[in-house]
């Protein structure tokens, strides 16, 4: 939740050209309340509706930047939202990402596609991850078995096999940057761990990373996502030891977390690692998954996609999958009875 990443995408022969790229803030009362919703403080079904419209005002404006000096060149946005619950496992599943996209339409006028998830849920999906149709598209190889690695709020792997008869499978390994961010923000106030420094002050907690890998969640097989829901705060604070632990070494403690549960999903035919998302800039977090990974370790950059726009971009070809009447998940790793086309269209 630090901010909105926006691109403007053309797609051809199976690769992606950015023409512009922009990282909007969400404004700082805002982004406090999708935080206090997301940890589930109460609120009214009319709060809730407020929030959906002030979100879908700032994905606009964000939208906007990107639009500025190429208006008649965009087809359509697509807009992902932002998730405030996602409870795939419920009863009934459920998943709800805001932003009003008919805002979207409205400001800029241009068809906006939006809300990717329900669909896939309603077909008996997960919902999630979305991406692994993209990374196909776009990262797989005859010649080699790759796996693509997303490290946002939550982190997700994408296994792309050399072999084109064998399924491209994903999920979601479970917590990315979302418990060390919320660590060190009620700590030191600080948005994130700049570069790894405060994990790596400390020392690892055997007993405490036990206890957090105890959670069922990494003993679940495919198909299987989570969200920050779930890999929460108050999720960490009920399994920190009654005694005192440096804050120092629990953030140590919750990179290797990210690092082990990421490591534990990959396996040995894997020969190259593309990392995406935030946590590709945090070295410490590199370094240790190149430590636990026998393979290379390396951005999306070798492949002419800087990973922070990996995502951004995503949207983008989901959103021009279902303008072209085209499924957009892949049911091998949601778990969905079949093809989607996935997204509610908002006309122009």
């Amino acid at each position: 939740m630090d901010g909105i990443d926006a691109v403007a995408a053309t797609f051809a022969d199976g690769s992606v050209e950015l023409l512009r790229n922009h990282h909007h803030p969400w404004p700082s009362r805002l982004r406090e309340r999708l935080r206090e919703v997301a940890a589930q403080v109460p609120l009214s079904a009319g709060e809730l509706a407020e929030l959906d419209s002030a979100a879908g005002e700032v994905l606009a404006e964000a939208a906007l930047v990107v639009l500025d000096g190429l208006e008649g060149e965009i087809q359509a946005i697509g807009s992902h939202g932002q998730t405030l619950a996602h409870r795939p496992s419920g009863r009934p599943p459920s998943t709800l990402q805001i932003g009003n996209p008919a805002i979207i339409a409205e400001r800029t006028g241009i068809t906006t596609v939006a809300d990717f998830r329900r669909r896939d849920l309603a077909a008996g999906g997960q919902g999630a991850p979305l991406v692994p149709a993209f990374h196909e598209a776009l990262f797989r190889k005859a010649d080699r078995h790759r796996v693509v690695l997303n490290i946002g709020g939550i982190a997700n792997v994408t296994c792309l096999p050399s072999n084109p008869n064998e399924s491209v499978t994903g999920f979601d390994t479970g917590p990315g940057n979302c418990l060390m961010d919320a660590w060190i923000r009620q700590q030191t106030g600080q948005a994130m761990d700049e570069n790894g420094h405060f994990a790596a002050k400390g020392k690892v907690s055997p007993a405490l990373l036990e206890r957090l890998l105890a959670d069922d969640y990494f003993r679940q097989p495919p198909p299987k996502s989570t969200g920050t829901d779930h890999f929460s705060l108050d999720w960490l604070n009920a399994r920190l030891p009654a005694e005192p632990i440096a804050a120092a070494d629990v953030q140590a403690t919750l990179l290797e977390l990210t690092a082990r549960s990421i490591a534990a999903t990959i396996d040995n035919r894997t020969e190259q690692v593309l990392v995406c998302g935030g946590g590709v800039h945090n070295p410490v977090l590199m370094r240790r998954l190149d430590e636990l990974l026998p393979c290379p370790v390396v951005s999306t950059a070798v492949e002419g996609l800087a990973p922070d726009w990996v995502e951004a971009a995503a949207f983008a070809w989901l959103a021009r999958q279902a303008l072209a009447g085209q499924a957009g998940n892949l049911p091998a790793v949601t778990g969905a009875a079949g093809p989607r086309i996935l997204g509610a269209i908002y006309p122009a």
